[in-house]
């Protein structure tokens, strides 16, 4: 009775959009770490704050990227746009 009560399925939801959200995280800072080398604790943060609308978007616009101020270019122009 409980899986097919809906605050149950929100929370199962929201469980796994969050897993998903994470799960991009963690791929995007190790692509990034591999191309660019060392984060910083700010990039960091502000990868920690993306959407997962804007992580997907980074995930391709990061294989394009050549330098940090690539990145920090992006984050600055797209970061806050929640």
């Amino acid at each position: 009775m409980l899986e097919e009560s809906v605050v149950y399925q929100d929370i199962l939801q929201k469980g796994v959009q969050q897993g998903v959200q994470q799960g991009e995280k963690n791929v995007i800072t190790r692509q990034m770490t591999r191309r660019l080398g060392r984060l910083s604790p700010k990039v960091r943060k502000q990868l920690e704050n993306l959407s997962l609308k804007q992580l997907e978007q980074l995930s391709e616009d990061l294989l394009d990227f050549k330098t940090k101020a690539d990145l920090t270019l992006w984050l600055n122009k797209n970061a806050s746009a929640h």
